[in-house]
């Protein structure tokens, strides 16, 4: 009889753990929509939070909006409706996105914001890098290179994402008043897209000297306009992915701003099962950003 209370008091508690690999079953928990899973920032940002879940025995429902608002309220719509345990959310845009946030918090889903912010609604917490500091870190090194006075470009990302005003403002705080900003166009965070409106900013200004680019997709789209323009632009991007820490290494690029996003993955992991175990989690989780250069 002793034996069997035993047995009963180890399933019982297996089953209250909620996540445990010893059970040889996962229970889908925890949902995570991506902004899009067509940047390699974001590809290692969901690998890095697919690894955790798998290193905690917990199912991890991965959705991917395409950058696409109303396709990402959908999907967390859908998240909602299988009753998972904590939404997790890289917003497309900041704040259009909120309505989405708060019909989960009135569900009784708890949400975790991770690398871009949700606007006009509270989270949990907010997993992020400091997106200004680390562009302004990038603006500054891009003005050490060009000179003061020079004529310069930015290309920012998608229209509404924290990401893009964040870095823009740590930007426009490093340069403003010391270089000319002759172009700040959107390139959507996109690597063609890069490459096209850089081709279109090379065209209309002659003497620009340096480029900005919110994300390191876009920077490589410049760096290839550049090229095939036969022009020498020193070009800064931010997020440190492989193809860009190459392009640094090779002279390419000038530099990038390293996140972790593999780790933003696994720290949004470890503080949704530490909501779902009912302990205290902070509100805010700053993951420290550095500058590459060759």
């Amino acid at each position: 009889m002793k034996k069997l209370m035993v047995i009963a008091v180890a399933c019982t508690a297996l089953v209250f753990a909620g996540c445990s690999k010893s059970t040889g079953t996962k229970k889908n928990l925890i949902g995570l929509s991506i902004s899009t899973q067509n940047n390699p920032f974001f590809v290692t940002l969901a690998e890095g939070a697919q690894k955790e879940a798998d290193a905690q025995g917990c199912s991890l429902s991965i959705v991917d909006a395409g950058d696409d608002v109303v396709k990402q309220t959908s999907d967390i719509e859908d998240l909602v409706s299988k009753k998972i345990k904590v939404l997790i959310v890289n917003p497309v845009d900041s704040s259009a996105i909120a309505p989405a946030v708060a019909a989960a918090k009135k569900a009784g889903i708890p949400v975790i914001a991770v690398d871009r912010a949700v606007t006009g609604e509270s989270v949990t917490c907010q997993i992020a890098s400091d997106n200004v500091a680390g562009a302004k870190m990038a603006g500054e090194y891009l003005l050490s290179l060009v000179g003061e006075g020079a004529d310069i470009a930015e290309l920012q990302g998608v229209p509404g994402a924290s990401a893009t005003i964040d870095r823009g403002k740590g930007f426009h705080e490093a340069v403003d008043g010391k270089a000319t900003v002759v172009a700040s166009l959107t390139a959507d965070f996109n690597r063609v897209e890069g490459m096209s409106v850089t081709e279109n900013i090379l065209q209309g200004n002659s003497g620009i000297k340096g480029i900005f680019a919110h994300n390191d997709e876009m920077a490589l789209g410049a760096v290839e306009a550049a090229a095939s323009a036969g022009r020498k632009i020193v070009i800064v991007g931010f997020d440190a992915t492989d193809d860009a820490v190459t392009a640094v290494k090779d002279g390419r690029m000038a530099a990038t701003v390293a996140q972790q996003p593999a780790e933003m993955g696994k720290a949004a992991v470890d503080t949704a099962l530490k909501i779902i175990k009912g302990e205290t989690v902070p509100a805010s989780l700053p993951v420290v950003v550095s500058l590459i250069t060759k």
